[in-house]
């Protein structure tokens, strides 16, 4: 799985996307926001560990996620 963090720009907000190892989309949701979008692909329980990682990554880096 894949996390990419998304600059917004004027009204758009900063947003975070998953991807699975085909890079098909799972979630996209925005950073202040992802405890729905998490349960919805049964990653709740991971949601600390993902959002810390979302808070250190830089703007447009793409990161693989290790479970």
């Amino acid at each position: 799985m894949y996390i990419i963090k998304v600059k917004g720009v004027a009204k758009i907000p900063d947003y975070v996307q998953l991807r699975d190892d085909a890079f098909t989309l799972l979630a996209y949701f925005r950073v202040d926001r992802p405890d729905k979008s998490l349960d919805k692909i049964g990653l709740g329980e991971k949601a600390a560990y993902i959002m810390q990682l979302v808070r250190e990554m830089p703007f447009g880096q793409i990161k693989k996620l290790e479970f």
